[in-house]
Formats: structure tokens, C-alpha cells, sequence
């Protein structure tokens, strides 16, 4: 390796806003690390092109090539490994993963969901708190596991839902939460102050 910071690996599905917030979090040195390779299960992801602006390896995997998911899961964990990633972040990564992938990196692959957990887990978080009405909502980062938005919770934002924002002002928000928190998260991750007791995640010193 040619330095000690954290090698982090990407894996997307869109445009990776997130994943461009967590590059500028690098580049300015509010994070001690380098992404080390994007990954993304769609040819046509936004995300893959900013990687490539950044000059980070930017791989898609087909998933038409493989005929079982843990073969898919095997090839994500192969180029994972192939770039010696200490971290994976699942950053609107729509895809689930598979113990090929968690069991490689144990308590290192962290995913983002535009909630606050467990409450509007799944595809549709965002629309689906601000159709039942609640007056607060937020974003969670968790470790993943085999089921989705679902793993020891490490850090949540709230973010207040205003009288007359809309579905897009919302988003808005609850983007701009997540920009801010994810690259906190894995700075933590980077200091090794987040530990799992069982269920929960604790996060060592302030934060």
C-alpha cells in the first residue's frame, strides 16, 4: 500500500452524490482517506464519471455475467479485495449484500438510508415519512448486514420537516444531511473509535 490512510471501496447504483461528498471530504482533509475504487451495478451510473473526474478506478459490474447472486457477490468482493479496501460504503447502493462480501470485511461495510431508522426503511424512506405526516425525519448510517437498512445503527441527523416544504424541498434536506454526515462517519471509522457491542454500535470519544 502506498500510504497508511483507509482505502475505502464505493458501490452506487446513481448519480453518487454521496459519493462525491465523501471525495471532497478527502480532497480538503475533513476525512483521512482515499477512495480506492467505485463499483457500480448500473453501466450508466453518474457516479462512475465522477469517479473518473477524481481519478479514481470506476468499475461496473454486469450482473447479466453471472448466473447466481453469490457469484455477483464474489466478483464485487474480488475487485474489493484487488484494491486492498479497508472499508466498504454503500453509498445509494440499491443492491442487497451477501456474506461473500460482509464476511470478507467484518464490521466494515457501512450503508446510508434517508431515515431515521427503523422507522421508513427500504426504497421510498424520503416519500414515504413525508406522506404520513411526521414532523422529523433524518438519516441514518448503520454497519450493513444481509437485510436491507437493517445492522447496528452508528450515527443518525435529524432533520425537521417544515409546514410547507415539499417532497423536493425535503430531499433537499435530507441530501444535504447525509453530505455532511457520511464523511464524518467514516472519519470515525478511520480513527478506530467505533466498536459493536452486540446490537449497537458505539462510537468511542466525542463526535
Amino acid at each position: 500500500m502506498e500510504s497508511d490512510r483507509m482505502r475505502i471501496g464505493v458501490l452506487i447504483s446513481g448519480s453518487g452524490t454521496n459519493l462525491q461528498a465523501i471525495i471532497d471530504a478527502t480532497e480538503e482533509g475533513r476525512l483521512d482517506a482515499e477512495v480506492a475504487v467505485v463499483i457500480s451495478n448500473k453501466e450508466n451510473a453518474y457516479g462512475l464519471e465522477r469517479a473518473r473526474k477524481a481519478d479514481v478506478p470506476a468499475v461496473w459490474i454486469d450482473r447479466t455475467e453471472y448466473t447466481t447472486f453469490r457469484a455477483y457477490n464474489e466478483a464485487i468482493r474480488d475487485v474489493l479485495l484487488e484494491y486492498e479496501v479497508d472499508v466498504v460504503a454503500m453509498a445509494g447502493y440499491m443492491r442487497l449484500l451477501s456474506k461473500e462480501v460482509l464476511d470478507t470485511f467484518p464490521d466494515r461495510v457501512v450503508n446510508i438510508h434517508p431515515s431515521l431508522l427503523p422507522s421508513f426503511a427500504g426504497p421510498s424512506g424520503i416519500r414515504e415519512a413525508f406522506e404520513y405526516g411526521v414532523k422529523v425525519t433524518g438519516v441514518t448510517i448503520h454497519f450493513a448486514n444481509e437485510k436491507f437498512d437493517e445492522g447496528p445503527i452508528i450515527a443518525q441527523e435529524v432533520v425537521e420537516v417544515a409546514e410547507d416544504d415539499t417532497i423536493q424541498s425535503l430531499e433537499a434536506k435530507i441530501h444535504e444531511a447525509e453530505h455532511r454526515l457520511y464523511p464524518r462517519v467514516l472519519q470515525l471509522l478511520a480513527e478506530g473509535r467505533v466498536a459493536i457491542d452486540g446490537r449497537k454500535a458505539r462510537i468511542e470519544g466525542p463526535f
